[in-house]
């Protein structure tokens, strides 16, 4: 399973890099093809497609102007705090009486609790803000936390205790969420100094050769291993300007 979610993020990583090289988007069936090995479902698909457009990454044709989509992404936001300020409120019993009754498995009460702590995570949103994440991403995880969380009340032992569980639960899911996305940012850009390594030094040997060269050509001139060339050949998707791939020998 590990091994499976290092794969997935690598492969994740690839065709961010292979989309951002081609102008900012991807061919379905290249996505497609690229989780193959994973055996992806349908809605898990779906999430990968929905996780690229929101890093401005369009799936068969650009997304076209970033500005504009945020502009558009703020607007929502916006909307989202007018609507969450309209839902009602609780006094201190009810909200112990619904919080009761949730803790015994009633789910309108738990459905209650939810539209109680929405507001509240928008809040805890805000503590995030600094660190240059999106807000509605933040609040997206942060509800799907809370949303789980207030099924899990029935193992506490006091009603009590339900808004320090929540919250937390909401703190780590934001938390998780920004060290997840360091993470992949961190290793996309590694990937992309493999390449880039790659490519400065087929370029230079091209100069040399006067033409493009092969892989053997360009171990041999830059002293870079044939299996890191490869590699690097692998993530740019054949896109190295200064090499020969027609060569049989780098088949």
């Amino acid at each position: 399973m590990v091994n499976d979610e290092v794969r997935f993020a690598k492969i994740l990583e690839d065709i961010k890099f292979s989309a951002g090289s081609a102008g900012g988007f991807i061919k379905e069936e290249e996505v497609k093809e690229a989780f193959e090995e994973l055996d992806l479902s349908t809605e898990q698909l779906s999430m990968v497609f929905d996780f690229l457009r929101k890093n401005n990454i369009g799936i068969n044709e650009p997304i076209g102007d970033n500005s504009s989509s945020a502009d558009q992404g703020s607007d929502i936001l916006k909307e989202y705090k007018e609507e969450l300020g309209s839902l009602q409120s609780f006094s201190k019993s009810q909200l112990r009486a619904y919080s009761i009754a949730a803790m015994a498995g009633e789910e309108e009460a738990r459905q209650k609790l939810l539209l109680h702590y929405l507001p509240q995570v928008v809040e805890i949103s805000k503590l995030y803000a600094h660190q240059g994440f999106a807000p509605e991403d933040l609040i997206g995880e942060g509800n799907l936390a809370l949303a789980e969380g207030v099924n899990m009340i029935d193992a506490l032992e006091k009603p009590e205790e339900i808004e320090g569980m929540l919250i937390k639960l909401v703190m780590d899911a934001m938390e998780e969420y920004i060290s997840d996305s360091i993470k992949l940012s961190s290793a996309g850009e590694k990937l992309a100094e493999k390449v880039n390594e790659v490519a400065d030094a087929a370029a230079s040997a091209a100069r040399d050769y006067g033409r493009k060269v092969t892989v053997e050509e360009l171990a041999d001139e830059s002293g870079l291993g044939v299996k890191r060339i490869k590699e690097a050949i692998k993530l740019s998707g054949n896109k190295i300007e200064d090499i020969d791939y027609n060569d049989e020998s780098d088949q």
